[in-house]
C-alpha cells in the first residue's frame, strides 16, 4: 500500500462511481485542474456506461479513473489523484487495476492523451509502459483562447 494511508491501515478499495460519489469526485476533479471536467462529463461517463471506479481509502476519494472500451481497444479518458496523495504510488495502482479490467474485456492496447506540459503525468505513464504514438496540436483549454496540445500514448496489453 502506497505510504500516506499505510500508517493507520485504511481500508483500500475500488468501487464503481455513481451518483452517490458524484459531488466528492467533482471536489477533487476541480482541485485537482485549472480545467477540470464537469457534472455534465461525469453524467455522460455514467449514461453511457463507461468504466469508472474511485479508489478509496476508508471514507476518503484517493483518486479514480474513467475508461471507454473499444473494439480491441481501452482509451483512459481520466484518471486523477487527490492533489494530498499525489506522487505516493496510488496512479500505479489505478493503472494496474485499469490494465486488469482492459484485459478482461480483450483490449490489446490502451491509450490515452496527456497534456504535453503535465511532465509528471507522461513520467507515470512511461513508468507504466505507456509510449508516445503522436501528438494532437491545440487539443487541450489552456486559457484564456489559448490551447496546449496532447501527447498520444499507448500500451500493449500482455
Amino acid at each position: 500500500m502506497p505510504k500516506a494511508l499505510a500508517s493507520h491501515r485504511a481500508e483500500v478499495r475500488f468501487e464503481p462511481l455513481g451518483p452517490a460519489r458524484l459531488d466528492a469526485v467533482l471536489e477533487v476533479e476541480n482541485r485537482s485542474y485549472a480545467h477540470p471536467w464537469n457534472r455534465a462529463n461525469f453524467h455522460d461517463v455514467l449514461h453511457s456506461g463507461y468504466q469508472a471506479q474511485i479508489l478509496m481509502a476508508d471514507n476518503t476519494i484517493v483518486g479514480y479513473f474513467v475508461a471507454m472500451k473499444g473494439v480491441d481497444e481501452v482509451h483512459l479518458l481520466n484518471i486523477t489523484v487527490a492533489p494530498e496523495y499525489q506522487g505516493q504510488g496510488w496512479a500505479h495502482m489505478m493503472l494496474d487495476a485499469l490494465d486488469i479490467w482492459a484485459c478482461s474485456q480483450n483490449a490489446e492496447t490502451l491509450w490515452l492523451e496527456v497534456r504535453v506540459g503535465n511532465t509528471r503525468a507522461r513520467q507515470v505513464y512511461e513508468r507504466h509502459g505507456f509510449a508516445k504514438v503522436g501528438q494532437r496540436k491545440n487539443y487541450y483549454a489552456a486559457g484564456r483562447n489559448e490551447r496546449e496540445d496532447a501527447l498520444v500514448m499507448n500500451m500493449r496489453l500482455a
